[in-house]
């Protein structure tokens, strides 16, 4: 057996971003930047001080330029991070990214003035503005901006916090993506990448899972000061912004991005909380005896059960059953999904250098999005597509919404990935007649689930426990390692031990870096979505026309808008265990199995 598992043999795509610019020193690119810092200037010197003395249509006239510009400077931002994402270690293209960002954070203060003067618009002005429909259009982006006029600073620090991004902030999380990707973890006499080697651990063979686990640990643990020494830092910038905000807890700002209130998210929390001991410490007791084991290493978690071949599924098969599953639930949703395939919006190897994991990026409504996977043959990695093509078909149909008002709080992103996930697996489990075959279908669901639900939720309670420490101090690594053993052995429960070396396993999640407390999103859209989908296996009458009128409507509506037409209420709190009783319902059937 090869060290690297189920590699597929199909030569996968590699994205083609010349929709964005032909390349780094493309004089398209320079132009945008020229001509963006005009205007910027321009719209600076026409406007600034002068938007609440304007009419409506002169408002919408002005909010237009503003997302002009938007547009363009994203483009550029896009292609920077999107040619980064596929070579984190080229220091040229290192040079390239970062001189991207300080070119267009210079660019874009001249625009600072312009969200925080609408903000100190009176309610009674703004509202006799909006009575213009040209500005109406504009309503939801306003409603959106100005939540946040309780927490605004003075123009001064606003304009200095956004000047200092690059040289803050920025350059942590750049160093932490450095570091990540720059890591080589040997396993027999091969030296992996972060995603060959984490792919190992769902390896049909124990004594591979265990060497590439205690390889990440020691690999890993070689890094640990540095990426000790960036968490703690962009946790304490994080506390020091959050306290000149005046946020009630670190949580806040993301719940209020997110336009969701917090006593939601408290709830969602709660009840995954509540039911760890029905879902996951049910499960991992059911694995263990599964596997003939007392109880399972950590290194066991994700090991495939007994009869799984786990054989090598190829490109071509992946994206006909992604295809597949889609085309029977909307021939619309297939329509849109297949343009990534056939015009090269998909970058799917493995390779040196390349961002680990998996991620759609927007990109620009001018343009389209674009899908990074890290793809190696394994039914987990075709969930993986049909996770981020989901992404990938709302960006498309939110685009018309414009560069304001396209993008969705994450709590909603999540909603059309993790339904692709179940359409795609529901049309695999009816085409599966082998009852063995349907039962390591579905426990593979389940982990799935729970690596959504219950895993995030911890992550969560992990980023809070980190946060709210740090208040007192700066953390050892040994103090954050004790905090992740405590949160992952409440969430896992007791079949699972962790041995020597996981307490380091918090350091790679990128999420914790980039967008503190991003991870409860993943659980809220997991059960939103299995409510949703109860809702459509009741009816199917119009169901599909509802479901893409609501990822059609972007950023316009908020959860409870978007929910209505399916009569569903995430403010009700019967509403998560709803979503959470789907995932008993599997548990339940896998015992009943045996």
């Amino acid at each position: 057996m090869s060290a690297v598992a189920a590699e597929p043999a199909t030569t996968l795509p590699v994205w083609n971003l010349n929709d964005l610019y032909p390349s780094m020193t493309a004089p398209e690119l320079s132009r945008d930047l020229e001509a963006a810092q005009r205007a910027a200037e321009a719209l600076q010197a026409r406007y600034e001080g002068k938007l609440a003395g304007l009419g409506g249509a002169a408002l919408a006239a002005a909010i237009a330029e503003y997302e002009a510009l938007q547009d363009v400077l994203g483009r550029v931002m896009s292609y920077a991070g999107l040619v980064h994402a596929g070579d984190v270690n080229d220091p040229k293209i290192a040079q390239f990214y970062q001189t991207m960002q300080e070119r267009v954070t210079d660019i874009s203060g001249a625009l600072v003035f312009f969200a925080l003067e609408i903000n100190r618009i009176d309610d009674d002005v703004l509202a006799a503005q909006l009575a213009d429909p040209k500005l109406a259009h504009y309503q939801p982006w306003l409603r959106d901006l100005r939540v946040y006029r309780p927490h605004q600073l003075s123009d001064d620090i606003e304009k200095l916090l956004h000047e200092k991004y690059v040289a803050g902030r920025g350059a942590w999380t750049r160093l932490f993506e450095q570091t990540n990707a720059g890591l080589r973890f040997p396993v027999g006499n091969q030296e992996l990448t972060s995603a060959e080697v984490f792919n190992l651990l769902s390896s049909p063979d124990r004594a591979k899972r265990q060497e590439a686990a205690e390889s990440i640990a020691k690999t890993m643990k070689t890094a640990l000061p540095t990426l000790s020494l960036i968490y703690n830092t962009l946790v304490k910038d994080k506390e020091i912004e959050d306290r000149w905000r005046n946020y009630a807890r670190p949580i806040s700002s993301r719940n209020l991005a997110n336009c969701v209130e917090d006593e939601v998210v408290d709830a969602l929390i709660s009840a995954v909380k509540a039911s760890y001991p029905a879902l996951s410490h049910r499960y991992y007791a059911l694995k263990a005896k599964w596997l003939g084991l007392e109880h399972l290493e950590y290194w066991d978690r994700n090991a495939p059960l007994p009869g799984d071949d786990d054989r090598t599924i190829e490109w071509p098969e992946a994206r006909d059953t992604v295809l597949g599953a889609y085309g029977q639930f909307s021939p619309r949703m297939a329509e849109i999904g297949r343009q990534f395939f056939d015009k090269d919006w998909i970058d799917a190897g493995v390779r040196p250098g390349k961002s680990p994991g998996a991620f759609a990026h927007p990109t620009v409504p001018s343009v389209h999005p674009y899908l990074l996977l890290n793809y190696q043959g394994r039914t987990r990695d075709v969930m993986t597509l049909a996770h981020e093509l989901g992404h990938g078909v709302h960006q498309v149909l939110a685009g018309h919404q414009g560069v304001l008002m396209s993008d969705t709080p994450l709590t909603l992103a999540e909603t059309a990935s993790v339904f692709g996930e179940m359409l795609t697996f529901r049309r695999l489990l009816d085409q599966e007649t082998d009852p063995a075959r349907r039962k390591i279908m579905l426990a593979g669901k389940v982990e799935d689930m729970i690596n959504t639900v219950v895993r995030q939720t911890a992550f969560a309670e992990f980023e809070r426990r980190v946060h709210d420490e740090r208040r007192q101090g700066e953390l050892t690594p040994d103090r954050i390692g004790e905090i992740w053993l405590e949160i992952q052995g409440e969430s896992l429960g007791p079949a699972i031990k962790f041995a020597p070396g996981y307490e380091v396993y918090w350091s790679y999640i990128g999420h914790f870096i980039h967008t503190p407390f991003y991870v409860y999103a993943y659980a809220f859209g997991d059960c939103l979505v299995n409510s949703l989908y109860a809702s459509y296996q009741k009816s199917h009458d119009g169901f599909a026309e509802r479901y893409l009128q609501m990822l059609a409507a972007g950023g316009t509506l908020r959860h409870k808008e978007l929910l209505a037409p399916f009569g569903l209420d995430a403010g009700d709190p019967a509403f998560w265990d709803r979503g959470l009783s789907v995932i008993r319902g599997f548990i339940d059937e896998l015992e009943a199995m045996g």
